[in-house]
């Protein structure tokens, strides 16, 4: 059997030789329209590095959805989003392992999860959505609350666990191949208690960065922990502190090169200042906000914290849909330039197909719910038709 990382050096060589006749044949013009989607978006042709230039999100120097409008609102620069936060699950505690079952074969099976994770990130790629958030220590499994499982990527000295880096090595090659934007969380409330002192969890940021250096990932953005005002264990993690390993994630560069860092809140909480004066993006969340006008609201009020200087801001995690109505969350987002993030889960009595959250997963667009979402999400967006 040939080794991943030898057919992955073929797939570069050939990408590389391809990319090399398409600069001959363009006489030399990098800028030719065949780079570009119809969209604005780059086409991969060469490895995708994201930027940030004032509120916008770049791709090789692009901005996303570049001349987009839609209603009147400006789309370009936007990072439209979904929580996919267990493409690499697992449960380390045998008592619970169980619940995660598939209803077609009775076991659980944290591979198939990340193949078929990985299987349908094309089909939401070309709908428009540029980015998704996974985390090395996911989320509820079961949409929300923490009961027993044990999902971490981390050891508790924080290394980093091989099985679970080797999940993410796939998803991330694959969104590298389509020029996607993943947005990397590190920690998850409900499982920061399973590394045993502050120590290893500053260790773990920076094995975490470092594997990504690694790799020569440019087109990750980190989310350090999700909801920093959350019930974390360690101190460090919690909003007053969080800025701490942000700028630590910030420090490690390598042949010039850094990761654009920042953290979350729950919904309806305004970031702090701390945080807004160190972090490259602003994420904010959603969930508890069914008013739309209360989305357009707390990112005007993100505006005014102190050391707000203009910096992206990104919803990437929202329970609240409406698609079917003209203002909704999503479009409300939308109308203050800012990016909006889809958070599914599975509702009580629903079929499988249903929430993204949810373990086991169905990745693929199968339910009504998210077959609205991406059909707004590509009438926003335009969708992207030339896929690599």
């Amino acid at each position: 059997m040939i080794h991943r990382s030898i057919l992955n050096f073929l797939y570069r060589t050939f990408l590389i030789s391809v990319s090399l006749l398409v600069f001959i044949s363009c006489d030399n013009d990098l800028s030719s329209s065949e780079d570009i989607n119809p969209n604005g978006t780059l086409k991969p042709t060469e490895k995708p590095v994201v930027d940030i230039e004032g509120d916008k999100f770049l791709i090789n120097g692009i901005p996303t959805f570049e001349g987009r409008t839609w209603n009147g609102y400006e789309i370009e620069g936007l990072l439209p989003n979904s929580r996919m936060v267990n493409g690499i699950f697992d449960d380390e505690n045998s008592e619970t392992q169980d619940r995660w079952a598939y209803p077609d074969t009775d076991t659980w099976n944290p591979e198939r999860n990340t193949a078929e994770f990985v299987a349908a990130m094309e089909s939401w790629y070309q709908k428009g959505m540029l980015s998704f958030t996974i985390n090395l220590q996911g989320g509820s499994p079961m949409g929300y609350g923490n009961q027993g499982w044990i999902n971490t990527a981390f050891d508790e000295n924080g290394n980093l666990k091989n099985a679970y880096m080797q999940r993410l090595e796939l998803i991330l090659d694959e969104a590298e191949r389509l020029g996607m934007v993943p947005i990397v969380g590190l920690f998850y409330f409900g499982q920061d208690q399973f590394l045993k002192d502050e120590a290893a969890v500053k260790n773990g940021v920076t094995n975490a960065i470092n594997w990504l250096h690694d790799r020569n990932y440019k087109n990750v953005l980190i989310e350090i922990n999700n909801e920093c005002n959350g019930a974390y264990e360690h101190e460090i993690l919690f909003q007053y502190r969080v800025h701490e390993l942000i700028t630590l994630a910030q420090s490690i560069e390598r042949n010039g090169h850094r990761f654009l860092v920042s953290t979350s809140y729950t919904g309806k909480h305004l970031p702090k200042s701390n945080v807004v004066e160190v972090a490259d993006f602003i994420i904010l969340h959603g969930n508890g906000m069914d008013d739309p006008n209360e989305i357009v609201q707390l990112v005007n009020d993100t505006k005014q914290v102190e050391g707000y200087v203009g910096q992206p801001i990104v919803y990437n995690e929202d329970d609240n849909y409406g698609f079917e109505n003209d203002w909704n969350n999503f479009v409300a987002a939308t109308s203050v330039h800012a990016s909006w993030g889809f958070f599914d889960y599975r509702r009580g009595g629903e079929e499988f197909e249903n929430g993204f959250q949810s373990v086991p997963a169905d990745w693929e667009i199968s339910s009504d719910r998210k077959k609205a979402f991406f059909n707004l999400l590509e009438n926003i967006t335009g969708g992207i038709s030339n896929s690599n």
